[in-house]
């Protein structure tokens, strides 16, 4: 009997799917960077931890989230974004994204064994080649500015290295995609944001937008930029992704489209499902019980359309085919919440990839979307930063200076 139960051990391994083999084997050469991730979030707004980190306990599963270090260690991840997320009606917004921020760097103080406190570019493979993770912090939302560039170069300092211009609800200054639209895109200082985030060498992201606001920026950034956290708008129309007229622009720009987990961002029927729930909370309703309408929602319609593994990468393969491989990546937005089928945690990245080798995808193709192009948009960030800074220091601008129609200073550089 023990014979024979050896043997199908032995038997299961000899099975293992060859393109799930190939990619895990192909991640012990290639990095792989993700994009986005809320985890330091996660922490802070954990009702038990209350951004204890160690109270956290990132060594154990959590099973009702996503994201640990048992499974990270099955990710095959060599750089993570983390994300310092608020939501946009928060008190105290500016103190708040400092606190989140304080999460993500008492989880690499926690864990040196796992995460490599990150800034630079260089970073990526240094941690590769040492066997962990780069932790990279993103600030997501401009509300902790509080209208005020001083915050985003204290932030720089604190190291981060990707800014979010909005979240989900429209700013003084930016609109968001999932929200009224007050300015037609971005203000003044809006403007002066993008300029400083390139000066600062700062990743401008445009995950959140308005669709003029990404054209804006694209007209004004002198350095590339990035979607962390979006898909293809061609097959599910979520106003969170990107459309085509944006993605035919990114090539010249040479930024990249970061793909993401997202359920309703992938499939149109399960966005189709949620949306009159959605439209309702992105209106302000706030007096909502989001729980209690989507279980009413079921008891009606029956479950929400799943999204799948393989719808992403249909996706993927939309945005390869409209702007060209060299501007595509992997951006997961794993924040606790509904995952794909195939796509459930952090530990399921060889998958994805497993099933782009499936499809015929070359080895060149994945390390381009795996980590290649993303370095080479952050290494031209960095450069367009330290060519800025040999002549502007930065100066103290608001966003009261431009609505009394009195700016503090004339910029000595224009994108």
């Amino acid at each position: 009997m023990a014979a024979k139960a050896k043997l199908k051990r032995r038997g299961s391994v000899r099975s293992e799917d060859p393109s799930l083999a190939k990619a895990k084997r192909f991640l012990k050469r290639i990095a792989l960077v993700d994009g986005h991730n809320d985890l330091p979030w996660v922490i802070y707004s954990d009702p038990q931890a209350r951004g204890d980190v160690g109270a956290y306990d990132l060594n154990r599963v959590h099973q009702d989230g996503d994201t640990d270090i048992p499974r990270l260690k099955q990710s095959g991840l060599a750089a993570q974004f983390w994300s310092a997320f608020v939501p946009t009606e928060i008190d105290h917004p500016g103190r708040s994204v400092l606190e989140v921020i304080d999460v993500w760097r008492r989880m690499n103080e926690k864990h040196p064994e796992i995460f490599m406190q990150a800034t630079k570019s260089s970073d990526i493979l240094k941690a590769k080649r040492e066997g962990k993770i780069a932790s990279f912090l993103t600030v997501e939302g401009g509300v902790g500015l509080e209208n005020s560039l001083a915050p985003l170069r204290i932030w720089y300092a604190a190291g981060a290295r990707l800014m979010v211009l909005s979240h989900n609800e429209t700013l003084d200054w930016v609109d968001s995609a999932t929200d009224e639209k007050r300015h037609g895109g971005l203000t003044e200082f809006g403007r002066h944001v993008v300029r400083e985030l390139n000066r600062l060498g700062m990743l401008v992201d445009l995950a959140h937008v308005t669709d003029e606001v990404m054209h804006q920026v694209l007209d004004i950034t002198q350095a590339p930029i990035v979607f962390s956290h979006s898909n293809a708008r061609a097959l599910c129309n979520h106003p969170r992704n990107v459309p085509d007229d944006v993605l035919k622009r990114v090539p010249q720009n040479g930024g990249v489209v970061m793909l993401t987990f997202v359920p309703e961002f992938i499939n149109q029927a399960a966005l189709d499902w949620a949306r009159p729930l959605k439209d309702e909370y992105m209106k302000g309703r706030k007096d909502i019980d989001r729980a209690a309408a989507y279980a009413e929602r079921a008891q009606e319609l029956g479950p929400p359309p799943k999204a799948t593994l393989e719808q992403l990468c249909d996706h993927i393969e939309y945005v390869t085919q409209t702007i060209g491989i060299k501007h595509v990546g992997i951006g997961s937005d794993f924040f606790g919440g509904d995952t794909p089928d195939g796509l459930e945690d952090v530990s399921r990245f060889p998958h994805l990839l497993a099933e782009l080798i499936r499809r015929g995808w070359s080895e060149n193709a994945l390390a381009a979307i795996a980590s290649g192009n993303f370095l080479r948009v952050f290494r031209a960030v960095e450069r367009v930063g330290r060519a800025l800074r040999q002549d502007d220091t930065g100066r103290l601008v608001r966003h009261e200076d431009f609505v009394k129609g009195a700016t503090l200073f004339e910029p000595r550089w224009r994108g």
